[in-house]
């Protein structure tokens, strides 16, 4: 049995009932431990984030799902973040080197019971993926629920990879990967100008030519705009950099930060690298820090 964690994003950040509902779900099994949960009403998002042994990680990421595809009504739903499901994404996470493997067996395993119990059609991203071309989230996720729901049975390209040709009525589809661990950094701009984060998001994310590792998309948010970002490599590009891109570019047009923000749990590691730049501690590692060494003693 191997250790893993799951992290998947439901599209229902404005209503604690439901939200605790979903997450109850996921705790009920045995052998799983909630780590974290968020939830941002301008996205209308929540991200939780659970590990145990990966039998148990796959059942409690079938339970989520199935309490997000019962509660969640996605023609009624309105949000900043992009979303073509309940259960938008549903990323299994080695938390050893060398288990990537496990995590696509479990991908594959828990979309196929997503399909094939509760009617909502899969497709399969990053190392999961059974396409070269689905590998990236955001191709996958083209269109949205709306868009999806007009293409998925005229278009083969957008057909699933588990289940029917036609999304869930109310639970659209679902992605489910694989992945390394990632770190969900936001940016908020004080600003209004919508184009401007748009265009600090396409000058910044590697697709477009700029940081490697970085996704990025410009949102609009109730009183401002927002860069979000997935850093998918720490080591490659790190929050600091992005922070002093997005600063750099802002203020190019007279705009400043008003605030930045970690979505979720992000690794140690992580941390001690922006320490280690922040405060120019050459030297500094993990094990200065007191829980790790606490940790490293009693495990």
């Amino acid at each position: 049995m191997t250790l893993i964690e799951c992290v998947p994003n439901f599209s229902e950040g404005r209503r604690p009932e439901v939200v605790d509902e979903i997450v109850a779900a996921i705790a009920a099994v045995d052998g799983v431990s909630l780590l974290d949960r968020q939830s941002d009403p301008a996205h209308n998002r929540s991200v939780v984030t659970f590990a145990g042994l990966h039998a148990a990680v796959a059942e409690g990421a079938f339970r989520g799902v199935a309490a997000a595809v019962r509660l969640i009504d996605l023609t009624e739903h309105e949000g900043a973040h992009p979303r073509m499901g309940a259960a938008d994404v549903v990323p299994f996470v080695p938390l050893k080197s060398g288990d990537m493997s496990v995590c696509v067996d479990v991908a594959h395993a828990v979309g196929a019971r997503i399909a094939g119990e509760l009617g909502v059609p899969v497709y399969f991203y990053e190392e999961a993926a059974r396409r070269e071309e689905r590998r990236d989230l955001a191709a996958v996720r083209e269109g949205q629920f709306e868009g999806l729901r007009e293409a998925i049975a005229r278009d083969p390209a957008r057909a699933p990879d588990e289940g029917a040709p036609a999304v869930h009525p109310t639970a659209g589809a679902t992605a489910v990967g694989a992945r390394a661990p990632l770190i969900a950094y936001n940016i908020d701009l004080e600003s209004r100008d919508l184009a401007l984060a748009q265009a600090i998001a396409r000058a910044i994310r590697e697709r477009d030519g700029g940081l490697p590792r970085v996704k990025a998309l410009g949102l609009a948010l109730d009183d401002c705009v927002q860069v979000s970002m997935n850093l998918t490599d720490y080591r490659v590009t790190s929050m600091e950099d992005v922070y002093a891109a997005v600063r750099a570019r802002a203020r190019e047009a007279g705009v400043e930060i008003r605030r930045s923000e970690v979505v979720g749990l992000v690794p140690q590691e992580a941390l001690v690298r922006l320490a280690r730049s922040a405060l120019r501690a050459n030297g500094f590692t993990a094990a200065q820090v007191l829980e790790a060494r606490i940790l490293d003693t009693l495990l």
